[in-house]
């Protein structure tokens, strides 16, 4: 019995789909804000894309800082040839923006934390150090010459 070698190619990541579809086309590219049912569209122009990694890749994109800061300033949406086909409403560019005001307290928050925690790594160290000389110094008092 022969085997015959597997032909088959991996499938693309989702990361790795949406920088063929970021080199592809410019809307993607460029972070404009997607017409609503982008995914439709893209489907109907390649339909071997996995639909699950397709909506992955959409969710990467559209949950990005750039695209979020673009939705956030923009009033039209574009589809894949960059003809605007809808407006971005005042609710979105909201939601945008509340998105985006979450992340960068959350960032600073987290960044506020990581140096309380070394400024007290810091103190224990010095105190630590502190402590060492003050034995070293009492150890070579006492010690018998």
């Amino acid at each position: 019995m022969t085997e015959v070698p597997s032909t088959t190619v991996a499938e693309p990541s989702a990361k790795d789909l949406l920088k063929q579809l970021q080199q592809e086309f410019k809307v993607m590219r460029e972070y404009l804000p997607l017409a609503i049912g982008i995914d439709k569209q893209l489907m109907a122009l390649r339909p071997q894309i996995n639909r699950k990694k397709l909506r992955a890749a959409l969710g990467m994109h559209t949950h990005s800082l750039r695209y979020l800061k673009s939705i956030q300033a923009a009033t039209q949406r574009f589809d894949l040839e960059g003809v605007a086909v809808g407006e971005v409403s005042e609710e979105q560019r909201a939601l945008a923006s509340k998105e985006l005001f979450d992340r960068f307290k959350k960032r600073n928050e987290e960044h506020k934390a990581s140096q309380a925690a070394k400024e007290k790594a810091e103190k224990a160290a010095r105190a630590e150090r502190e402590r060492q000389e003050k034995l070293a110094l009492l150890a070579k008092k006492f010690s018998r010459q």
